[in-house]
């Protein structure tokens, strides 16, 4: 053979290789410098189904185990306040969103004086300054300047971290606000029961919010009530039947039981996941049916969660170690999200879960 002819042999050759991923370059300068930022992901069911009387103290072992983690942060589903305040200005867009899940922050802006905005530069400049410990004081204005932002559970961390003695009204914390507190300081869900009350023995400041639902508007403009039946037949299926049933069997083991790890597993196990993706979100990605509900379902879905993510990775910034606390059916896109990016590496859960 010329050398001609064995320069185009080799050049026909190394065309039919598949290139590279370019950003595969960045993967392995990541991995070979290490100490890459963990992500620990707890997958979580909304615990507002829990009776009202539920003694929370029973969440002490996951507590425990998640504070033997060592999170320097930590991610909640819940929306941030000038996110709210943007569904709040873009209500034509965003009907009923803010109503449904953003809290109302308009008695903590009028005690303060003070717009979200500015709340939320004050909360950066206080925690900005690094000390040992504040005074209640200071404490109780930081709980006020968050709900004024419009993010409680960062406020029911401070509001946890005060002695009891001095969980307390004075010219920051109107009576109100300190209402409101007690109330959030009850509830049953998971910032009030797992991530503020965590963040408080970590001696964390806040917590991070990373929901999101600036894409609900990617699922398109469709006709309720198609949407509405035709979901409800592509949920008609035998993962989501399995599915169901696991879930209500573990719960209601929990409830008798009082094993929190144990539930927790559950929650996390690998198969109850791909009943998940089956079950949900692989039957609408496949459905046919004529309203085209399942893309619709899924186009919002899909930005949602790498919003989410994209919110996630601005938290773990350049190395922090993050616990990632979210509804269960977000685990699956959450690690395969945060699977792709150069600088993560993903905590194994079962390690800290199991006995």
């Amino acid at each position: 053979m010329s050398y001609l002819l064995s320069l185009i042999a080799a050049a026909s050759l190394a065309s039919s290789v598949a290139p590279l991923d370019p950003v595969d370059v960045v993967d392995d300068a990541a991995r070979q410098r290490g100490d890459r930022s963990e992500v620990l992901v707890l997958g979580t069911a909304h615990l507002s189904g829990l009776p009202a009387d539920y003694d929370r103290e029973v969440f002490d072992p996951l507590l425990e185990r998640l504070q033997e983690w060592a999170p320097e942060a930590i991610a909640n589903e819940a929306l941030s306040g000038p996110q709210c305040d943007y569904l709040r200005a873009h209500f034509f867009a965003y009907e009923g969103t803010a109503d449904e899940y953003c809290p109302d922050p308009t008695p903590a802006r009028l005690a303060l004086g003070l717009t979200g905005a500015q709340a939320e530069q004050e909360v950066e400049a206080l925690l900005a300054a690094p000390m040992a410990e504040r005074t209640p004081g200071q404490r109780r204005r930081l709980a006020a300047l968050f709900l004024a932002m419009g993010e409680p559970t960062s406020a029911l961390v401070q509001w946890h971290r005060l002695a009891e003695t001095e969980r307390r009204a004075d010219e920051h914390l109107t009576p109100f606000l300190v209402e409101i507190l007690q109330r959030r300081g009850q509830g049953r869900d998971e910032d009030s029961i797992i991530a503020s009350r965590l963040a408080a023995r970590l001696g964390l400041e806040r917590v991070y919010p990373v929901d999101d639902h600036t894409g609900d508007r990617a699922s398109g403009i469709s006709d309720d009530n198609i949407f509405g039946a035709e979901i409800a037949e592509i949920w008609d299926n035998d993962a989501v039947k399995r599915l169901l049933e696991r879930s209500e069997r573990s719960q209601h083991a929990f409830l008798e039981s009082g094993d929190v790890l144990a539930w927790y597993r559950a929650i996390n196990d690998p198969s109850q996941m791909s009943d998940t993706m089956a079950g949900d979100f692989g039957a609408a990605a496949g459905s046919k049916l004529p309203g085209n509900t399942g893309r619709r379902y899924l186009a919002y879905w899909e930005t949602r969660n790498l919003r989410m993510v994209g919110n996630l990775r601005e938290v773990i910034g350049p190395g922090r170690r993050v616990l990632a606390i979210v509804g269960a059916s977000h685990v699956p896109y959450y690690h395969r999200y945060l699977g792709m990016m150069s600088d993560v590496e993903l905590a194994d859960l079962t390690k800290v879960l199991d006995d």
